[in-house]
Parts: C-alpha cells; sequence; structure tokens
C-alpha cells in the first residue's frame, strides 16, 4: 500500500494493489474508488484532502510490515 498527496490538486490518493484502474467510482462527495478490470478495489482518491484529513501524522497499528519508507 503507497499513500501519494498531490499539493498542487489537495488530493490523496491510497494505492492498495500495484494494479491499473479499469473503472472509477465516485461513492460519496469528493471519495472516488478505483476499480481494475475484475472489480477488485485497486485504489481510493481523496478530493480536498487537507480539508478533510489531518495529513500531519500518519499512525499504523499491528500492521504486519516487512517494509517502512519514508520519503
Amino acid at each position: 500500500m503507497k499513500l501519494h498527496y498531490y499539493p498542487e490538486t489537495d488530493s490523496l490518493y491510497i494505492e492498495l494493489r500495484a494494479k491499473p484502474g479499469a473503472e472509477t467510482r465516485e461513492v460519496s462527495d469528493g471519495l472516488n474508488v478505483d476499480l481494475d478490470a475484475a472489480g477488485d478495489v485497486v485504489g481510493l482518491d481523496i478530493d480536498q484532502a487537507s480539508q478533510r484529513l489531518d495529513l500531519s501524522t500518519l499512525e499504523t497499528e499491528a500492521l504486519p510490515l516487512r517494509t517502512l519508507r519514508a520519503g
């Protein structure tokens, strides 16, 4: 899983799988879900992310991490 923040559009993309999206569905105002060709969720796009979320802190709990990278 990867988090991508784009300051020029103030959007946060949460990449759940490294697969191309085949379809995007808006599930609520400013929240889009990307689906692959099989209909599985590959990512979430959150518009106006800095207004909707606290982007200053990232916490994880009990994730079975093998690798942790910070950019």
